[in-house]
C-alpha cells in the first residue's frame, strides 16, 4: 500500500511565508530625488539646464535599471535552478547613478572634472553597497549536470511566461475574483516547477504539464477575457471556472505523484544501504 507522502508542494501543505519585494521604498527613493533637478535646470543659463535635465534622465535610467535588476534577482532566488541574468542590471544601474551625480555636480562655469569624479565615485559605491551585486553565475540541482539542468531552466522559463501572459489576459477581463483564480492555479503550477527543479528527472513525466497543458490554458485565458469582456457571458465564466478547476486537480496530482516516487525511490536506496551494511557486518536500526 502506498504511504502518503508530504511536503511543501503537496497539497494542503502549510503555505510558506510571502517574501517581501526588494523592489520596494528604496528604488521609489531613487527615481522621486532627481526631480530636484528638473525644478533647478530652469534657473539656470541654457548650458547649466540642459546639463541638469540630462543628468535627471540618466538618474533615471539608473533607478530604472536597478528595479530591473532586482526583480531578475528575486526570480533567480525563488528558482532552484536558474540562469544568470543575461544583462547585470544592477550593475549597470550603478555606472549609471555615478554618471548622473557627476553631471549634476558639474559646474558650467568653471567645468572643474574634481567635484563630479568625487560625486561620480561616491555615488556608484554606495549604490553597489545598498543594491548589491548582480547573480553572476548559474545554478542547479544538487547531482545533477549542467546538460539536466539547462533542459530545466528552459522548460520552467517557458511555463513562467505561460503563466504570465495569463495574467496579464486575464486582467482584461476586469473582473478581481478571476484573477485571483488564476494566481491560485498559478502558485499550484509553480510547485509542480519547483518539484521539477529539485529533481530534474521529473521533466520528462512533467513536459506535457509544463509545455502543452499550459500553453492550452494560456489560450483559453486569452478567449476568454475577451469575450467576456465585451459580453460577461456568465456561461462562458463558469465553463472558464471550471476548466481552472480540473487544471489544479490535475497538477496537484502530479505534483504529489512525484514526491510519491521520489519517496519510493529514496525507501528503494535507503534498503540497498542497509543489506549492504548488513553484508558488511554493520548493524543497523
Amino acid at each position: 500500500m502506498a504511504e502518503r507522502y508530504g511536503g511543501k508542494y503537496s497539497p494542503g501543505a502549510a503555505k510558506a511565508p510571502r517574501r517581501r519585494s526588494k523592489t520596494g521604498a528604496r528604488v521609489n527613493f531613487l527615481h522621486i530625488v532627481p526631480f530636484v533637478l528638473v525644478l533647478t535646470a530652469f534657473q539656470q543659463p541654457p548650458v547649466g539646464m540642459a546639463i541638469d535635465l540630462v543628468a535627471f534622465a540618466v538618474l533615471q535610467l539608473a533607478a530604472w535599471l536597478t528595479r530591473e535588476g532586482l526583480r531578475a534577482e528575486e526570480a533567480y532566488e525563488a528558482r532552484n535552478v536558474a540562469k544568470r541574468p543575461a544583462i547585470p542590471r544592477k550593475l549597470f544601474g550603478s555606472a549609471m547613478i555615478g554618471l548622473g551625480l557627476a553631471l549634476a555636480g558639474l559646474d558650467p562655469e568653471t567645468m572643474s572634472p574634481l567635484n563630479p569624479a568625487i560625486f561620480a565615485i561616491l555615488g556608484a559605491i554606495l549604490h553597489a553597497v545598498s543594491f548589491g551585486a548582480d547573480p553572476m553565475r548559474d545554478k542547479g540541482a544538487p547531482g545533477s549536470d549542467s546538460f539536466q539542468n539547462e533542459r530545466v531552466a528552459r522548460a520552467v522559463d517557458e511555463a513562467e511566461r505561460h503563466l504570465a501572459a495569463m495574467r496579464e489576459a486575464i486582467g482584461r477581463a476586469g473582473v478581481p475574483a478571476l484573477s485571483r483564480r488564476v494566481d491560485a492555479f498559478a502558485r499550484t503550477a509553480q510547485a509542480m516547477f519547483r518539484a521539477v527543479e529539485d529533481d530534474p528527472r521529473d521533466l520528462t513525466g512533467a513536459r506535457r504539464y509544463l509545455g502543452v497543458y499550459l500553453l492550452g490554458a494560456r489560450d483559453a485565458t486569452i478567449q476568454f477575457a475577451d469575450l467576456y469582456a465585451k459580453s460577461r457571458n456568465d456561461e462562458a465564466r463558469r465553463d472558464y471556472e471550471a476548466l481552472l478547476d480540473d487544471l489544479e486537480t490535475s497538477f496537484s496530482a502530479r505534483t504529489e505523484k512525484m514526491m510519491l516516487d521520489d519517496k519510493s525511490s529514496l525507501d528503494v536506496e535507503i534498503e540497498v544501504l542497509r543489506e549492504r551494511l548488513a553484508r558488511e557486518g554493520v548493524r543497523t536500526r
